[in-house]
C-alpha cells in the first residue's frame, strides 16, 4: 500500500510517501518538505504565534494536496515536541484540523524515543544486540536503549537543538561563561536519568538519528548522503570534541559552507554539538553508529504491524 507519513516536527514539516507492505523495507516514493521552525515560532509565554499557526496549516493543507496526488490510501500525521510542549497546543490542533482538514496525532516523548528505537532495531537487526539510541530533534532530546523490538526504558529531555539555540544563542555570540553554564546543564539533565540505560548494562551497538547528529557526522569526516544510506556513519567522540571549539569560532556563512550543514540550521550546529557530545561523554561512548531511519520509518512500521495483526485475525 501507499501511505503519506507527516512529521510535524520542530524544524520542518516533512511529507514522506512511501511504498510499504509487511515484511519489506518501505520504499519512498516521494518527499516534501519545509522549513517552519516551529521551536522558534514561541511568543513569551510559550504559545506559537499566529504566524507559526499560519505556516504549519498553510504546509498540512499542501501536503494533503500532494499525498493524494500520489495515490496515498491513508495519511498518518503526528507532531513532536514544539507543538506538544505548546501552551496553546490544542488551540493549534484545532486550527490545523478545521482549515487543513488533518487531525495531527501528538506524540509523546517517550513515545517519539520508542518509535525512534524501533526504526533503528529494525534497520540493524538482532545481531545489534543491546541497543543504545540517541535523536537529537529541534525541541527535544530523545533517548531509548534495550535488547528487544520495544525498549526497556526510552525518555525524553527538552535538549533540542532549535530549542538550545533559542534560549542561548539569540543575537551575539554566548560568551565563554554561558558555554560553560549551558553545558553544565544539559549535562546535569542527561545525566540525571542515565542509570535507566546504563542499569541494563553496557550496549552493544550505540546508534543516533536526525538530522543534527548525521550534520555532525558529516563535519566530522563521515561519507556524504550521496554515497547512499547503506555506507556506515559513524560519529567519533574524539573527533566531535576536538571540532566544537573550531565551530564556536565560525560565522553563520563560514558554518553554512561546512559540509552536511543546511543554511536554515547553522545556529543550531554548536548547541547540537554540545549535547551530542555530552550524550556520548555520559555514557562512555566513543562513537555513534548513524542509522538513517528515524521516527517516521518508526510509525511507518508500527502501523504496517498493526495492519499485519489485522489481516491474520480475518
Amino acid at each position: 500500500m501507499r501511505l503519506g507519513v507527516l512529521d510535524i516536527g520542530s524544524n520542518t514539516g516533512h511529507l514522506l510517501v512511501v511504498d510499504a507492505h509487511g515484511g519489506a523495507a518501505p520504499l519512498p516514493a516521494s518527499s516534501h518538505k519545509q522549513p517552519l521552525r516551529l521551536a522558534e515560532h514561541l511568543d513569551a509565554d510559550g504559545a506559537v504565534t499566529p504566524a507559526g499557526i499560519d505556516a504549519l496549516t498553510d504546509f498540512c493543507a499542501s501536503a494533503t494536496e500532494i499525498a493524494e496526488d500520489k495515490g496515498c490510501e491513508e495519511m498518518l500525521g503526528f507532531a513532536t515536541s514544539a507543538v506538544r510542549d505548546a501552551v496553546n497546543s490544542d488551540d493549534v490542533l484545532a486550527h490545523v484540523e478545521k482549515h487543513s482538514g488533518v487531525a495531527l496525532e501528538v506524540l509523546s516523548g517517550e513515545d517519539e524515543a520508542r518509535l525512534t528505537f524501533l526504526a533503528v532495531r529494525r534497520w540493524f537487526g538482532w545481531s545489534a544486540g543491546r541497543l543504545a539510541v540517541f535523536d537529537i530533534g529541534g525541541g527535544s532530546l530523545e533517548i531509548a536503549g534495550g535488547p528487544d523490538e520495544a525498549p526497556d526504558v526510552a525518555w525524553s529531555l527538552p535538549l533540542g537543538a532549535a530549542r538550545m539555540a533559542r534560549m542561548w544563542f539569540q543575537g551575539e555570540r554566548p560568551s565563554e561563561d554561558d558555554i560553560k553554564e549551558l553545558r553544565k546543564q544539559v549535562r546535569a539533565a542527561i545525566a540525571r536519568d542515565a542509570g535507566h540505560l546504563l542499569r541494563g548494562g553496557v550496549p552493544d551497538k550505540a546508534a543516533a538519528t536526525s538530522k543534527t547528529f548525521r550534520s555532525l557526522a558529516r563535519i566530522c569526516g563521515a561519507a556524504p548522503s550521496a554515497d547512499g544510506p547503506l555506507v556506515p556513519r559513524v560519529l567519533e567522540l574524539a573527533a566531535l570534541s576536538q571540532k566544537i571549539p573550531q565551530l564556536m569560532e565560525l560565522s553563520a556563512e563560514e558554518l553554512a559552507a561546512l559540509p552536511g550543514v543546511s543554511p536554515s540550521r547553522t545556529h543550531q550546529i554548536v548547541p547540537g554539538a554540545l549535547v551530542a557530545e555530552a550524550c556520548m561523554d555520559i555514557f562512555d561512548l566513543t562513537e555513534l553508529e548513524i542509522c538513517p531511519w528515524a521516527l517516521r520509518e518508526g510509525v511507518i512500521l508500527e502501523r504496517l504491524d498493526q495492519i499485519s495483526v489485522v489481516t491474520r485475525l480475518r
